[in-house]
């Protein structure tokens, strides 16, 4: 039989198994995070204040040297990406009555981190980066706006120049979420490190994890001291100030991370540099592979603002209508190549603003409406379905494919020789 037929046709598929999963740390852990964890247990010093053996803490330890390695003064350890950010948007300030703009393409968490610190998040366009678009931002800007969250997703820089650009001269705050993009650069500095916060995702997804995690990154001491304070509702009884900065302690909550944590956090931070070059190297073996063939059917991959910097996580193609991004990945998946479209009315997925139902009617677990309804705020973000159609249209012709650590040089040459077949075998018109 041959192999040129596709496989959704009944030909036989270019590879015999599915691919690898896509869960770079996490398939990653092996004897050194097994003994790591047994340490802290044998040590029974489960929490970062109280040594039963007098070990030195693993969580302190690791936001050191997650702080050195990603280039910034201060680093706090917390227990998950949406901790991240609402510790980073207290920090900054950030409440009743502000404003914050956040891309419609990022997970559902974004949102939920400004509202959970009683700000309103108002939705703005991706460009063809899958990033926020700085030329949309101006439309948004209001006189209530207070801040930017601009999103690296799937493992890609933003137009960090740009944002920042737009933020100071519109006297704005700027927190980056990070949560896709760990280790990732952007013209050789690290993501996480051009705003007044950087957040970041150690949950199991992620490049690399804890299992669930977090980590916020500033350069300001008096930021640092006030994520400090907030992320843990006892440090004024534990004595946990950590910066001689004049900040008054405030309630905070706990959003702590454990020793276990701390530990695996460690082991993993040294895996990050092995995990991020070999998704590099497979994706471009991969890309090299299907370049000539999209050149000559006028195609076009995901814009990168900064190729070199990504995390390489994902390959993404942009088709030139959704029901081919569909087609295609239906025909790479019957090839045993795990492919999707990011985009469908029908498939509810809370990275894309669309479906997030319960924000768009701004429901609250609370009758008086807050922050939506709320005597400090008189805007009216305007959400509906439809609010960012760019958005919506190069989703839905998006064609993405996950770049495992796991993947082979044959791997990634199969997901080339695959996606080579698919395009020559598909008939569209016009490309």
């Amino acid at each position: 039989m041959s192999r040129d037929k596709l496989a959704i046709d009944g030909g036989v598929p270019i590879r015999d198994q599915p691919l690898p999963p896509m869960y770079p740390g996490g398939m990653a852990i092996g004897e050194e995070e097994k003994q790591a964890v047994l340490a802290v247990l044998e040590d029974k010093s489960l929490f970062r204040y109280r040594s039963i053996s007098g070990s030195p803490s693993r969580v302190a330890a690791f936001e050191q040297k997650f702080a050195e390695h990603m280039g910034a003064r201060f680093g706090l350890a917390v227990s998950s990406g949406t901790a991240a950010l609402h510790t980073g948007l207290v920090a900054l300030g950030i409440g009743p009555g502000d404003e914050v703009i956040i891309p419609a393409y990022t997970f559902i968490a974004s949102a939920g981190a400004v509202i959970a610190a009683r700000a309103v998040p108002i939705i703005a366009e991706v460009d063809d980066s899958l990033t926020l678009d700085p030329d949309d931002l101006e439309r948004h800007l209001t006189p209530r706006t207070r801040a930017i969250m601009p999103v690296h997703m799937r493992g890609a820089p933003c137009d960090m120049d740009r944002v920042i650009a737009f933020a100071r001269r519109n006297g704005l705050r700027v927190i980056e979420d990070v949560a896709q993009a760990d280790g990732a650069s952007y013209h050789g500095q690290r993501l996480g490190t051009f705003g007044d916060v950087g957040a970041f995702s150690l949950q199991y997804h992620k490049v690399i994890t804890t299992g669930e995690g977090g980590a916020v990154l500033t350069d300001d001491p008096v930021l640092y001291e006030r994520a400090n304070i907030f992320h843990d509702g006892a440090g004024g009884f534990f004595g946990s100030r950590r910066q001689p900065v004049p900040v008054s302690f405030f309630p905070g909550l706990n959003y702590r991370m454990s020793e276990i944590a701390g530990a695996l956090a460690l082991v993993q931070l040294n895996r990050l540099e092995w995990l991020l070059r070999t998704m590099r190297s497979r994706k471009a073996r991969i890309r090299a592979a299907i370049e000539p063939t999209m050149r000559e059917k006028g195609l076009h991959f995901r814009r990168l603002h900064d190729p070199e910097g990504e995390a390489a996580v994902a390959l993404i193609l942009l088709m030139p209508t959704a029901g081919q991004a569909r087609e295609m990945a239906r025909a790479l998946t019957a090839e045993n190549i795990g492919a999707g479209s990011l985009f469908s009315e029908a498939i509810p997925d809370w990275h894309v603003a669309f479906h997030w139902k319960h924000i768009l009617t701004r429901a609250t677990p609370t009758a008086d409406g807050c922050p939506f309804r709320c005597p400090l705020y008189d805007g009216d973000p305007r959400y509906s379905e439809d609010m960012a159609p760019r958005t919506l249209d190069l989703l839905g012709r998006s064609v993405h494919v996950n770049v495992s650590p796991l993947l082979t040089e044959t791997d990634a040459d199969q997901i080339g020789e695959g996606i080579v077949k698919v395009l020559n075998a598909l008939r569209w018109q016009p490309f």
